[in-house]
């Protein structure tokens, strides 16, 4: 007798069946998949009669959840700390502005509609993050995706996503019936502050160690295997430490971002996280109650209109503010006005633990379906909007830089005080985790092994040696830096203030290890103060010591640093393109289609310098970059290139790029393949010049490469001369490349 088909198989058949149809629909009708996909569960929702209804909720609840995991993996291994930084304090500062002021502006409207403060601070949540999916698909359907405006709202919304984890932490803190209070808030975004620090710090230092020694014994399934593995041990620990799965998958994935593996880990997690993502937002559809939404059509209104202006009014201030032109703060502001993904989950979070009213999770469903469709309407009016160069010009020059005081501080002096605060409050972190694991651990094990107080003793040397390789970095991390030596050396009383912020660190160092033997020992305060003391001197004057942590701190800034030397390099890319801002001018990437007509041919023939107006400044061909390319650079399928100028001379560049195609093979009227063809010496190619042989005009073959004697593939130029004996790599359509091989060969046809 065969056994019954789990219930999750039937569901599953059912919500991916019907995930398919609708989003192929949504395609066609040019909509967003995350519509599609909400739109599926509804249909599959026990609240839509007409359709089959999905048996194992809870099954497909936690499959959900699976999603979510995945999603928030992936997003970190997109994110980069400091990518933002280089961006500067703007975007992250224009954030905060925005996610705060629409915060507010969403408690407000809790307080009006009479919600509790955790209700207001959800709803507030809800409302303060704009969808990146959303809008990051409407730019590309729009052909918006290179203009100015659109990088910095790109940027916004990674920032926005990564501050939204941060919410999600906070407010899953207040789920259990909590009323808020401003201390405790405090407390939590402290210590969430605190395991973020220490999870990125211990992660970046130690995992990209294990991968690049043990990188030989790991292939593609490995890395697959081991990635995920290690997602799931950090939300382990996450929820652990009373945080949610999503904050642990985030953490794990913005550590492995920084390893060289970082796209072939997102490459082969990324059929996984569509797979469980559709799942987790066909689940959101399921819970959307018609009922709900029609008797609660009011809220949902209410909700819309704040979403869209607000979004409009603190976006617009905010980019303002940040240095942007009134145009671009305007297309910017304009395109913010929905809310998405994040507000899904922080409206479920509030619904699991009950702290939500129920008719909020399908009316925030409602809104995010109506601001999903008034998205491309609001894009293309600020877009078309016509205002005077003078007059947004005018309003930039007086509000730019308002974002970035100087406080009156030497450049030499912000980066040593910079330097002095990032060594304390990471090295501080850290011994204060040392000390805690050891006294949860290892002080229970020395009492029982050496009694009370010879236990305690043991355990303060053991963990005296361990922080000491800590305390030294405290006290003395960047002192011998270029900016330190300037601040010291700039007078008296630059020296003085110089010398009292060593003193400062100091007694941090000393306060850390009296509190070891304040804890551990049983004698007098005085002598601890002295012990302490004597203790931070000999190990700043050790230099074994001195030795262990110089290696620790140069394996984690090796490891920091490693992405960056070792794939193409975008820190000149980003100074450039600020400089460029000031003129209404930015730098953009785009990718050669494969079929692209230019394939072959050198920047000077293509001329798309005179005819466009962009300057190319660098091409990208797989890990390699080409920094100002000259006139006699060829280009190839699949090429990055890099170019700076105006938004009307990249869209006339994108609009070329895009028309130089062969037709015939975009529509498919062949399959590609790629041959290896030795030369013959009666071959009738024999001493011709790649450019001259026309094996592109007359065979629509392209050759790529030459095959060298040890068996690597190396580029070949236009005007190499084809010789016997030489290796040729071809590629073209099949027929096309096996009429083209009898003419490599010894007979002549």
């Amino acid at each position: 007798m065969e056994s019954d088909l789990p219930k999750l198989i039937y569901d599953l058949a059912l919500i991916l069946v019907l995930a398919g149809v609708v989003t192929i629909v949504f395609k066609k009708l040019r909509q967003p998949l995350v519509l599609g996909y909400i739109v599926a569960g509804f249909l599959a929702s026990p609240y839509m009669p007409y359709t089959l209804t999905v048996g194992d909720t809870a099954s497909v609840k936690l499959w959900s959840e699976l999603g979510v995991i995945f999603l928030m993996f992936s997003l970190g291994l997109e994110f980069s700390f400091k990518k933002i930084l280089k961006n500067g304090l703007s975007p992250i500062l224009t954030t905060i502005c925005i996610m705060c002021g629409m915060m507010a502006l969403g408690c407000a409207v809790g307080k009006l509609l009479h919600f509790n403060s955790i209700n207001c601070l959800y709803l507030g949540g809800m409302l303060s993050v704009s969808s990146t999916t959303i809008i990051y698909k409407a730019y590309a359907d729009m052909g918006l995706s290179n203009k100015q405006f659109a990088g910095h709202v790109i940027a916004v919304l990674i920032l926005e996503d990564i501050l939204a984890i941060v919410l999600m932490a906070f407010l899953s803190s207040f789920a259990n019936g909590m009323e808020y209070n401003p201390a405790d808030a405090v407390f939590i975004i402290a210590r969430l502050v605190f395991f973020l620090l220490l999870w990125f710090v211990v992660g970046i230092w130690l995992i990209p160690t294990l991968l690049r020694r043990y990188s030989v014994y790991i292939n593609k399934e490995t890395l697959l295997i081991v990635s995920v593995g290690l997602c799931f041990l950090m939300v382990v620990i996450a929820h652990q430490l009373g945080y949610g799965a999503e904050l642990g998958a985030f953490v794990m994935g913005s550590i492995l971002a920084e390893t060289l593996e970082a796209e072939r880990i997102d490459s082969s997690i990324s059929s996984i996280k569509d797979l469980f993502g559709a799942v987790f937002f066909v689940s959101v559809g399921m819970m959307v109650q018609p009922s709900q939404i029609i008797s609660h059509w009011q809220f949902v209104l209410l909700l819309v209109v704040t979403v869209v202006v607000g979004n409009i009014i603190f976006g617009l201030i905010s980019f303002l503010l940040s240095g942007s032109s009134l145009r671009d703060a305007l297309q910017s502001s304009f395109s913010l006005v929905q809310i998405g993904e994040f507000s899904f989950i922080i409206a479920s979070m509030g619904a699991a633990s009950g702290v939500v009213e129920d008719f909020v999770y399908p009316s925030i469903v409602a809104v995010s379906i109506i601001t999903t469709f008034i998205t491309p309407y609001s894009i293309s009016f600020a877009t078309k909007l016509r205002l005077p160069s003078r007059t947004h010009g005018k309003v930039r020059d007086k509000l730019s830089g308002i974002f970035s005081p100087s406080f009156g501080i030497s450049h030499a002096w912000r980066a040593f005080l910079l330097s002095c605060a990032i060594y304390t409050v990471v090295y501080g972190i850290l011994c204060m985790s040392v000390i805690r694991l050891l006294f949860v651990s290892l002080l229970l094990l020395c009492r029982s092994l050496f009694t009370h107080w010879p236990g305690n003793a043991v355990c303060g040397v053991l963990t005296f040696f361990l922080l000491s390789i800590f305390l030294r970095p405290l006290v003395l991390g960047g002192v011998g830096s270029p900016q330190a030596l300037a601040v010291s050396r700039q007078g008296k009383r630059n020296h003085a203030l110089f010398t009292l912020v060593q003193v400062l660190r100091f007694v941090v160092a000393v306060l850390v290890v009296y509190y070891i033997f304040n804890y551990l020992s049983p004698f007098w305060w005085e002598l601890h103060v002295v012990l302490s003391v004597l203790v931070v001197i000999l190990i700043l004057k050790s230099s074994h010591i001195k030795k262990l942590s110089s290696r620790m701190e140069s394996t984690f800034l090796f490891n920091l640093t490693r992405r960056e030397e070792v794939l193409p390099k975008e820190g000149e890319q980003m100074a450039y393109a600020r400089r460029l801002q000031s003129r209404d001018l930015h730098v953009t990437q785009l990718r050669l289609p494969s079929h692209t007509l230019w394939a072959g041919k050198t920047l000077s023939q293509l001329a798309v310098g005179v005819k466009s107006g962009v300057v190319v400044t660098a091409i990208i061909r797989d890990c390699e970059r080409f920094n100002i390319p000259g006139g006699d650079t060829m280009l190839f399928p699949h090429d990055v290139v890099e170019v700076a100028g105006d938004d009307a001379s990249i869209g006339e560049f994108q609009r070329l790029m895009e028309a130089e195609v062969d037709k015939e093979l975009r529509s498919g009227r062949g399959i590609m393949q790629i041959k290896r063809m030795p030369v013959g010496s009666a071959s009738v190619f024999c001493g011709m010049p790649i450019s001259s042989s026309r094996i592109r005009e007359d065979f629509r073959c392209l050759v790529i490469g030459q095959e060298e004697a040890d068996g690597t593939l190396s580029l070949i130029s236009a005007t190499h001369q084809i010789q016997s004996g030489d290796v040729l790599w071809i590629a073209g359509e099949y027929d096309d490349v096996n009429n083209l091989k009898p003419l490599f060969s010894n007979k002549k046809p």
